[in-house]
């Protein structure tokens, strides 16, 4: 009976986890990173596997970390979680400033071209250059690796920055160390399905103004981006003032 009870209770955990995974990848921080990267895309499907490169990368950290932890029954330490907590900060800064640069980068040119009556001019932008050169790079191209680099590396940063509450959660309700790894890929496997779901979603706006907006689908580029700088500038004060890092 009280196997039976242990094992009910073990299930209860990994469904928790689940469920936890799932709420954790909607944070506003990742969903901000992540964001940043779908703008840069133009068809939903292919946004999807920026979702799970993130939530792949995000799971590598915190398992990499996790099985330390429950190894040695180790616990972060304030100041570092704080510290990790602020390094996420500064990369959605970067991550928005990256945007931006790249809004002010595609800037629109006016030719003037010789003909026999007239002269006409017309305007033009490069993005449609930009989404050939994704092709060129492997970034987009169909028949690629579906991981993608950039997403996993952010996903990799923010595995670190949660590596400290979820493992300290681990070590206060599971006792076995094999269970609490299970747990981490149960909560990883919420975090990457539910990312690659609302990449999905994320990715609407950018996809249906691409072609017949053009400037809203810029402006929307450059909003994204000035989101995610001023997010990543207030988390870095709250981070490293208010909370006491500094």
């Amino acid at each position: 009976m009280e196997e039976q009870l242990a094992q009910l209770g073990l299930f209860a955990a990994l469904g928790l986890g689940l469920l936890l995974g799932t709420k954790h990848s909607l944070d506003p921080d990742h969903v901000v990173a992540v964001s940043t990267i779908v703008s840069e895309y133009r068809n939903p499907l292919k946004s999807f596997w920026v979702g799970v490169s993130w939530g792949l990368g995000h799971t590598a950290t915190l398992f990499l970390v996790g099985v330390v932890i429950i190894a040695l029954r180790l616990t972060i330490p304030d100041r570092m979680a704080l510290l990790l907590e602020f390094l996420v900060g500064i990369m959605l800064v970067g991550l928005g400033a990256q945007v931006v640069y790249g809004f002010w980068k595609k800037k629109v040119h006016q030719h003037a071209h010789g003909h026999e009556e007239s002269s006409h001019q017309h305007y033009h932008s490069h993005d449609n250059e930009a989404g050939i050169n994704q092709v060129h790079h492997g970034e987009t191209g169909i028949g690629k690796p579906f991981l993608r680099k950039k997403s996993f590396f952010v996903g990799t940063v923010h595995g670190l920055a949660g590596s400290a509450a979820l493992t300290l959660l681990i070590l206060a309700s599971i006792e076995s160390a094999m269970a609490g790894m299970v747990y981490i890929l149960v909560f990883g496997l919420g975090s990457i399905l539910s990312m690659g779901i609302m990449t999905i979603l994320i990715s609407v706006p950018f996809v249906t103004s691409a072609n017949r907006l053009p400037n809203l689908n810029r402006g929307i580029q450059f909003s994204v981006g000035a989101l995610s700088i001023v997010f990543g500038g207030f988390l870095m004060y709250q981070i490293g003032f208010a909370e006491g890092l500094f």
